[in-house]
């Protein structure tokens, strides 16, 4: 039987990036507090598995595989949740691409194209999806995540610096227009976390890995699971009087 906390008790949680890193781990946190979860993930065999492993041990988890930068895939998603569980109540819109290494002039079209097809596009399209089904009940909330490059210029590349500004940009728009609705967003702030697409950002180099975890106050990597309790308490009641916020959770990187 599933043993954990009540943060989310009852709550229809929708996650992206699912199949791993920092998305996987709030899978199963979201799952441990009482959530049931659906997960999106582009690799079938991977969020699949998560899902799976989340119901053997006693909690409730679809997997639906799908890319966030196909509004139908978003929509399938979405639908999944209120056929399966009755309804949508919150979403943690946390797939993303990021690179790093080569100079803004270097940079081909197509890294370009994908970093905001996945970082911008994705948001948008998940917040077009999860937002209507949100709106009949007067209330949701949506997490959307950022980055440190999200508020300044870091070691990542320019697009990715750029896609992150946006999803700060998309979080307070959405937030200001459906604050009256009942529907709150807000984003993450996150800072240089121990996952699988950090490990391909840092395959750059010594001179690109300088740049991240080092520079934080606390002088580390994030684990997954420390970025999944902030969007836990962001999609969660505890967290009524928050909206249209970007939430530091960042080790003290943005303090310096």
């Amino acid at each position: 039987m599933r043993a954990g906390g009540t943060l989310l008790s009852d709550k229809v949680a929708l996650i992206t990036g699912a199949s791993s890193g920092i998305g996987a781990a709030a899978a199963r946190h979201f799952a441990d507090e009482g959530a049931a979860v659906v997960l999106v993930a582009r690799r079938t065999h991977l969020v699949e598995e998560v899902a799976e492993r989340i119901r053997k041990n006693g909690g409730r988890a679809v997997a639906v595989p799908g890319d966030v930068t196909r509004r139908a895939d978003m929509d399938r998603a979405v639908a999944t949740a209120v056929e399966r569980f009755g309804r949508l109540d919150c979403a943690f819109n946390n797939a993303g691409y990021a690179s790093a290494g080569t100079a803004l002039h270097e940079l081909t079209d197509d890294v370009f194209d994908r970093t905001m097809d996945v970082n911008v596009r994705g948001v948008w399209n998940c917040l077009r999806a999860q937002i209507p089904a949100m709106l009949p009940a007067g209330a949701g909330a949506v997490v959307n995540t950022s980055s440190v490059a999200g508020v300044r210029a870091t070691s990542a590349s320019a697009p990715y610096v750029a896609a992150k500004h946006a999803v700060l940009g998309l979080t307070r728009a959405a937030a200001a227009e459906y604050g009256a609705h009942g529907i709150r967003v807000n984003a993450l702030v996150v800072g240089s976390t121990d996952t699988e697409m950090m490990d391909g950002v840092l395959a750059a180099g010594p001179a690109v890995r300088a740049g991240f975890g080092g520079k934080a106050i606390q002088q580390r990597l994030a684990d997954p699971t420390e970025i999944a309790r902030a969007a836990a308490w962001l999609c969660s009641d505890a967290s009524s009087f928050t909206t249209g916020a970007a939430l530091a959770v960042d080790g003290g990187r943005t303090a310096k």
